[in-house]
Order: C-alpha cells, then sequence, then structure tokens
C-alpha cells in the first residue's frame, strides 16, 4: 500500500488519514515516477510521515542501481512538501535520516502555521493539472524567460537543468538512438516494459496505451511505450521545431543526489505548468551506462551527473492528455 498507517488505535489512525501528513501524501500519488510505478510507500503517525522506498516496485532491468526509483521518490516528497505549504503549514525535513535504513528517503515533521503565498497556491494547483506530455511539440519557441525559470527550479532543489544547445541536441538525439536500440535488444527490457504497460485494472499503475503515443519522426526519439502498435493519443501535427530539451544533473552520483534530483525535476515540472508549457520526462536517456556516461563526458565535460534529460514546448491542444491511473492509498501490492 502507498499510505500506510503505524498506529493500531483507530481514532488516532483516522487523525492522522485526515490530518494534514496524510492528505500531502494522497496529493504526492499525483507524482510522476519511471514507468508510473508509484515505488513510494508513507508511514503516518502522529505528526510525522515517513517515506520509504518501495523496493517491491523496482525496475531491476531498467534500474538495475534504483536510482530513478529513488529520483521517483524526490519527486512525491516535492509534490508533498507542495502540499503542505499550500494547506499553510510549516515542516521539518530529515533526508535520508537513518542509515541503517536505506529505504528510508526521508522524514517529514510538522513544525507549525503560516499563511501560503500566492505561488504556494499555484503550485499546488499545478500539480492537479500537470501530465506528461509525450506527443511532439510545436514549432512555436519556449520564452527565453521560461528558460530561466525552468533553470531556477532546479538549483533551489539542489540539482542542475542545463539547456541545450542546437548541436548538443545532435548529440542528444544520437543518445536517445543508442539507448533505444540498446534496450529494444534487451529481453528482460522488454519484459518488463510488457508488464507495466500491459497492467491489470485493478493495478491502478503503468502507462495504459491510451497515455501512450504513436511512433512518428521527430528530432529526439521518446520511448515507445506501446512497440505493439496499439497507442491511443494522437500525436498531432508538431514535429519538435520548438521543443527545448534540458539536461538535469546532479554533482556527485549518490541516494542523496538522487533524492534531491527528483525533488529538482518535480519543481521543474511544475514551473512549466506555472509558465504555460508542456513538458516531458526522458529517463531512458539515461538508463543504459554506456549511454550515460557518454552524455556526462560530451555535453556536461565530465563536470556533473545526467540523471535524465526533460522536453518542453507547446502544444495545439492543451488538457488533451488523460490522467495517468493512480494508485487507492490502501491498496495491497498487485
Amino acid at each position: 500500500m502507498s499510505i500506510h498507517f503505524t498506529d493500531t488505535d483507530p481514532t488516532r489512525r483516522a487523525r492522522a488519514s485526515a490530518g494534514p501528513l496524510g492528505l500531502a501524501a494522497l496529493t504526492a500519488l499525483r507524482a510522476p515516477s519511471l514507468f508510473n510505478t508509484q515505488p513510494w510507500r508513507w508511514d503516518l503517525h502522529d505528526d510525522v510521515a515517513d517515506l520509504r522506498a518501495d523496493l517491491d516496485r523496482q525496475l531491476v532491468a531498467t534500474d538495475p542501481d534504483s536510482r530513478l526509483l529513488i529520483v521517483s521518490c524526490g519527486t512525491a516528497l516535492h509534490h508533498a512538501l507542495v502540499a503542505l505549504a499550500a494547506a499553510g503549514h510549516t515542516v521539518e525535513v530529515r533526508r535520508l535520516p537513518d542509515p541503517s535504513q536505506p529505504t528510508l528517503l526521508a522524514r517529514l515533521v510538522l513544525t507549525g502555521r503560516r499563511a501560503p503565498t500566492p505561488m504556494d497556491l499555484r503550485l499546488v494547483q499545478a500539480i492537479a493539472v500537470r501530465r506528461s506530455d509525450r506527443r511532439p511539440f510545436t514549432a512555436i519557441p519556449v520564452p527565453g524567460e521560461s528558460v530561466e525559470a525552468l533553470r531556477d527550479a532546479a538549483e533551489r532543489h539542489g540539482a542542475h537543468l542545463q539547456f541545450l544547445r542546437d548541436e548538443q541536441v545532435v548529440e542528444l538525439t544520437v543518445a536517445g538512438q543508442h539507448a533505444s536500440d540498446a534496450e529494444f535488444t534487451d529481453p528482460a527490457y522488454r519484459a518488463e516494459l510488457g508488464a507495466w504497460t500491459h497492467r491489470p485494472p485493478h493495478a491502478a499503475d503503468g502507462v495504459p496505451a491510451d497515455a501512450a503515443v504513436a511512433t512518428v519522426p521527430r528530432r529526439v526519439v521518446v520511448r515507445d511505450f506501446a512497440p505493439a502498435g496499439d497507442a491511443a493519443l494522437p500525436p498531432g501535427t508538431g514535429t519538435d521545431a520548438g521543443t527545448r530539451y534540458g539536461l538535469l544533473f546532479t554533482d556527485t552520483d549518490a541516494p542523496a543526489d538522487w533524492l534531491a534530483a527528483g525533488e529538482a525535476m518535480s519543481a521543474v515540472l511544475l514551473a512549466a505548468v506555472c509558465a504555460g508549457l508542456a513538458a516531458s520526462p526522458m529517463s531512458d536517456i539515461t538508463e543504459v551506462p554506456a549511454v550515460r556516461e557518454d552524455l556526462r563526458r560530451r555535453i556536461l565535460a565530465g563536470l556533473g551527473w545526467p540523471v535524465l534529460a526533460l522536453r518542453f514546448g507547446t502544444v495545439e491542444r492543451p488538457g488533451t492528455v488523460p490522467r495517468s491511473p493512480r494508485r487507492d492509498p490502501g491498496q495491497e501490492p498487485s
């Protein structure tokens, strides 16, 4: 289950469920995650919430070191903090608080109240409407002020977002094709992709066909979530001509960095909503170690560790991407 109440007393459990941390954990269910695995669990008790990695939801073939699992948990953490700020709560966050419990990624402790800012309210509203839009974007350029806002959002959360020059987009194109070729020749990857794109209805996770986009020519390849040809989301007439690509990276490459990168990615994606932009993460770019190292060397000049790429732009018909399924908070593992 995604939310677990450690207290056995029914009254205290009900209070925790309806309390600010319980409501924040519900909001965190809207966070994006690799293959929409939602690989986290919240343990709630009194005025404390523990965020734990759910290793039962690890993609062993795609993410063998759990790097992207922890990134996904970081997005959930940031979503929860946004919800708490918008509800007027202050909170102390202890990241990786206990080395003896590596799956305990963060502990949230309520500390008081304050008036939410207009930006707090805008961000929590952005959570409700954000979607990962994998359709090709239009030729309309991304404004320079939006680029700066997205870059600043990443920096405020301990990561960096490098927007690519045209010649670097060529490097990203090559990297994306190499990653796609490597993964689709791996039977374990194909099996994992199939398992998470053909989920039973009760699972309420994974990437359904109505959120997958048919393969069309574009500047940088996007992961094909429907290799059998059953993608249901029309790609439109965009060609990604105005798309801006960014590489999210960290200074070092440890679990604390991956968690920070997840928080940064969440902040960037919500900032994109506030700027009127569509966006989607591209984690396949960094899932193949050799390709990730090549990006580190060629684009980052060895000065950082690529976490994933992000694409930003505008679409012909905003708001037409269906909401991906989300688990019931009390759902048992499927």
